[in-house]
C-alpha cells in the first residue's frame, strides 16, 4: 500500500480526512493535486488498481499490453448488444495509478466549440461555452492554462501547464497518401483539431514527453506525491459511499439545496480489510463512466426500482444514475496495399522489429511512439450540419480484432465514428455485492439515425479508398467486402464491424437545476459543479458527468471537468 512512497500502517474505521476522492483515474489525479495545494486539506485518494510503474505503462504501444490485462484494466466486458449482431465486446477501463490516461490512445483532443454548446444549454452555465476572441465562456482559457503544448503559448494553446502535449514522432507515406486522397473528397488538411472546428485531417496531438506517455498521473500527482497532507491507497476497493441524513446548512446549495442526506465517508478494502473513512468536507466519485455510477447504485443512490429488485436499501432514489450512456462506435474497414510500409509488413520481419526496438530506446522516435490511431479526419455526413459529425482513425495496420494477431500482409484501417449518437445504453448493479461487474448495455446503432449515418461513414470510406492518389498503393477491400453494396448490406456490416474506441460518458450526467435546488430533468444526476442532486458533500467528477459525448477522444474534456469542479470545491 503506497503513502507518499512509503507504507502506511492499517487504517482505523476512525481515519478522517477533508476530501475523499475515489479513483485514481484522470480526474482523480488533478483533484488530488489541487485539493491538497492548500496544507490545512487532509486528502485520500484511493485507487483500485496498482502502481503505474511497469514498462508497458510508459513505453507508447504498450497498450497493446495494458488493454484487456487485469494488472492495469478492468477487463469489463458488454452486454451482447443487438447492434453488434448479439456481441458482447472488451469494454477497457483504467485499473491502475493514471486510471484510462496510463493506458489509452493518448491524443490530445478538446472536442469542438459546438459540443459545448450542447453541455452550456443542457446545464444552462454559459461557462462552458468555447470562449476565446471575446466570446463568452471559458473552456478554451481553461484548456490553455492546463496545458504546455510543444509549439509555445499563442491564441490556441499554454505552455505553463501540467499536461504535455507534442507532435507524433512518426509519420508513414501510406497516411500521407490517406491525407490527400482524403483532399480530393473535400477534407482537406489542416494543422491541428484543437481549435474549436476539425473540420479537415491532420496527424493527431499526443499527450507524450520525449517519446514516452504522459500520463495524468505524471501530469499532476507523482510531482506532489511528496506532500504530508496527500495519502494514496493502492490496491484499496471502494465499496460503499457512507451516507447519513445530518445535512449541514452550508452545504445547502446547487443540487444539494433541498438534500436530505449528507456524505459522510467511504467503505474500503483494503489488505483484505473493510476499513471505514470518513470525509469531513467531501467523498468525490471519479472512477469513470462505469464504476462511479455503480458505486453509487450499490450505496442506494439511484433508482429506486432497480435497487430494490436487487436488494438494495434505497437512500435517495436517483433515476438518471447510470442511464445516458453514450459511447463512440468505430466501423473498422480494411484495406490491403502494396507497395507501402506498414506496422504489417515491419512485424514480420524480426529485423525490422529489432529495428523498431533500436529506434525506440536511441532516439525515442518510430513506430514503438505510436498511438493506436496516428491520423485523423473530421467531415460532416451531411452537408447542412453546422459542424463535423464523422471522425476518422486511420492506422497503418490491419488486424481481425483487437489482441489477435496482425494480418499477414501490408495494410490499413481507416476506422469511422459517428461523434454524436442518438443511441443511448446504461451501467446497472448485477447484484447488491460492489465486487460484482456491472452490467453494461451500450446499445449501439439502435436509432434510424445511428444505423444512416454508419452507411453514410461507409460509403465515405469507400470514395477516399477510390481516390486516383492511392492508386499506386493498389488498395483492396477486404473489411467490409466490396460484395457488400446496398444500404442494407452496409448497416449489417457495421452490426459485425462496429466496436467501442473506449469513450463512455453521461452515466451521471450535468444538468440544470431551478431555484429550489430541483432538476429540470429526471435524468439529471449533477449540477454544473458535479454536486450530485439529493446528496449533500457528494461529488461526481468524470466522464460520467457529461451531458452529451464530445466530438474525439475524451481525456482532455475529463480535465476541462475536473479542472472547474476543482475550482468550484475550493471556492
Amino acid at each position: 500500500m503506497e503513502r507518499n512512497g512509503g507504507t502506511v500502517p492499517e487504517t482505523s474505521p476512525a481515519a478522517e480526512f477533508d476530501y475523499v476522492i475515489v479513483g485514481a483515474g484522470s480526474a482523480g489525479c488533478l483533484l488530488a493535486n489541487r485539493l491538497s495545494a492548500n496544507p490545512d486539506h487532509r486528502v485520500l485518494l484511493v485507487e483500485a488498481g496498482g502502481k503505474d510503474n511497469w514498462f508497458w505503462i510508459k513505453v507508447p504501444v504498450g497498450y497493446l499490453y495494458t488493454i484487456a490485462n487485469p494488472r492495469t484494466d478492468w477487463c469489463f466486458t458488454t452486454e451482447p448488444d443487438p447492434g453488434l449482431a448479439g456481441r458482447s465486446i472488451i469494454y477497457a477501463r483504467g485499473r491502475v495509478i493514471g486510471g484510462c490516461s496510463s493506458i489509452n490512445a493518448m491524443i490530445h483532443m478538446r472536442g469542438q466549440a459546438s459540443d459545448y454548446e450542447l453541455w452550456a444549454k443542457a446545464t444552462g452555465d454559459e461557462r462552458w461555452l468555447w470562449g476565446g476572441r471575446g466570446g463568452p465562456g471559458e473552456t478554451l482559457q481553461i484548456y490553455k492554462e492546463l496545458e504546455n503544448y510543444f509549439g509555445g503559448a499563442d491564441e490556441w494553446h499554454g505552455a505553463g501547464g501540467e499536461i504535455r502535449v507534442e507532435r507524433p514522432r512518426v509519420r508513414w507515406k501510406i497516411l500521407d497518401a490517406w491525407q490527400a486522397a482524403a483532399a480530393e473528397t473535400g477534407i482537406e488538411p489542416i494543422e491541428e483539431f484543437n481549435r474549436g472546428d476539425n473540420s479537415g485531417s491532420a496527424y493527431f496531438h499526443v499527450n507524450q514527453r520525449r517519446g514516452r506517455r504522459w500520463s495524468m498521473a505524471d501530469a499532476f500527482l507523482h510531482p506532489v506525491a511528496h506532500r504530508s497532507n496527500l495519502t494514496v491507497y493502492t490496491q484499496t476497493q471502494a465499496l460503499r459511499v457512507l451516507t447519513d441524513d445530518q445535512v449541514r446548512d452550508d452545504q445547502r446549495r446547487g443540487a444539494w439545496t433541498d438534500a436530505r442526506h449528507r456524505a459522510t465517508g467511504v467503505r474500503l478494502l483494503k489488505d483484505g480489510q473493510i476499513v471505514d473513512v470518513r470525509a469531513r468536507r467531501e467523498v468525490i466519485l471519479s472512477a469513470g463512466a462505469i464504476s462511479s455510477p455503480h458505486l453509487m447504485q450499490v450505496s442506494g443512490l439511484g433508482p429506486a426500482e432497480l435497487l430494490t429488485r436487487h436488494g438494495v436499501p434505497v437512500a435517495v432514489d436517483l433515476p438518471g444514475v447510470g442511464e445516458n450512456l453514450q459511447d463512440h462506435l468505430q466501423i473498422r474497414s480494411v484495406y490491403r496495399v502494396q507497395n507501402a510500409r506498414t506496422v504489417n509488413t515491419l512485424y514480420r520481419n524480426w529485423i525490422t522489429r529489432a529495428g523498431m526496438g533500436l529506434q525506440y530506446l536511441l532516439m525515442r522516435s518510430g513506430p514503438l511512439t505510436m498511438p493506436p490511431s496516428t491520423l485523423g479526419a473530421f467531415a460532416k455526413s451531411e452537408p447542412e450540419l453546422a459542424s463535423p459529425d464523422l471522425e476518422w482513425h486511420v492506422q497503418p495496420l490491419s488486424l481481425p480484432k483487437f489482441g489477435e494477431p496482425l494480418h499477414p500482409y501490408g495494410a490499413i484501417t481507416p476506422s469511422v465514428c459517428n461523434l454524436r449518437p442518438t443511441s443511448r445504453g446504461h451501467v446497472r448493479l448485477a447484484d447488491a455485492d460492489p465486487l460484482t461487474h456491472p452490467r453494461i448495455s451500450c446499445n449501439y446503432l439502435s436509432t434510424d439515425a445511428d444505423r444512416d449515418v454508419a452507411v453514410r461513414g461507409l460509403r465515405m470510406t469507400r470514395e477516399i479508398m477510390a481516390s486516383p492518389v492511392l492508386a499506386r498503393y493498389q488498395p483492396q477491400e477486404v473489411l467490409p467486402g466490396p460484395q457488400r453494396i446496398s444500404d442494407d448490406d452496409l448497416q449489417a456490416a457495421a452490426t459485425e464491424l462496429g466496436t467501442t474506441i473506449f469513450h463512455p460518458v453521461g452515466t451521471c450526467a450535468m444538468g440544470e437545476f431551478d431555484a429550489r435546488g430541483v432538476p429540470r430533468s429526471a435524468a439529471t444526476v449533477l449540477d454544473t459543479d458535479c454536486r450530485v442532486h439529493r446528496v449533500a458533500g457528494l461529488r461526481v467528477v468524470d466522464a460520467s458527468a457529461m451531458p452529451t459525448i464530445t466530438s474525439g477522444n475524451t481525456n482532455a474534456p475529463v480535465m476541462l471537468i475536473a479542472e472547474r469542479a476543482a475550482r468550484a470545491i475550493l471556492k
